[in-house]
């Protein structure tokens, strides 16, 4: 029996809780129905992308590269900035429904290299530009392409010319069920210096205000 098949053991036993944290947080609760306040339903209109960074979440929160526990009350993903972006890049990028010309439909690339079934260990690449994000060229671009047309998608607007961008690797490794080793490593790709600036964020997810008398968590330094 290897050591993930004891985890496994311990998990259905609920003598130790190994799936208590793993990768539940989306990469893009931004537009969708479980945030929707709109009085008629429109999701994508009521939080678009651009409101995203702005807003505290009721459902759940978004993160690129995320982990929270169950229930996610406290959260953890990267923010990044290469220095050109007018915004943080906390969460993918996509294109709502009536945007898009086949609908809606993500615009970044990111990959899930490894995952034990207990999240034990989980193994993450997204692929930042170094050039600054075209976001509303993407917008503009798709919105003018009729049904008939194929999408256009990021690595056509030349971004990734000459591997201008930087691959970011987030590995996470429980030590137990409560201690989790995180470890980012960054590779510039392209042929020259790129500087990118690397947030990693832990944070709460917003439950106190829809409930009024709450308490607000907070954070501190174990010492």
């Amino acid at each position: 029996m290897t050591a993930e098949h004891e985890r496994l053991v311990q998990s259905q036993q609920r003598s130790v809780y190994w799936k208590r944290w793993g990768p539940y947080v989306s990469e893009r609760a931004w537009g969708t129905v479980r945030e929707d306040y709109s009085p008629n339903g429109t999701a994508w209109d009521y939080m678009p992308h651009d409101h995203a960074r702005s807003r505290a979440y009721r459902w759940g929160e978004d993160g690129i590269a995320g982990i929270c526990d169950r229930h996610q009350q406290i959260c953890f993903a990267l923010a990044l900035w290469n220095g050109h972006d007018a915004i943080l890049k906390e969460r993918l990028f996509g294109l709502s429904g009536p945007v898009g010309n086949h609908g809606e439909d993500v615009k970044e690339y990111y990959y899930y290299l490894d995952n034990t079934p207990t999240h034990s260990y989980m193994k993450y690449l997204y692929k930042y530009p170094q050039a600054e994000y075209p976001y509303a060229h993407l917008v503009e671009e798709n919105r003018r392409r009729g049904r008939s047309m194929p999408e256009y998608e990021l690595i056509d607007t030349g971004i990734f010319d000459d591997d201008r961008y930087f691959d970011v690797y987030v590995e996470y490794a429980k030590a137990s069920s409560e201690d989790i080793l995180i470890n980012i490593t960054v590779i510039n790709r392209g042929p020259e210096t790129a500087t990118l600036d690397l947030l990693p964020t832990l944070w709460f997810r917003n439950t106190w205000t829809w409930h009024p008398g709450l308490p607000r968590p907070a954070l501190s330094k174990y010492e």
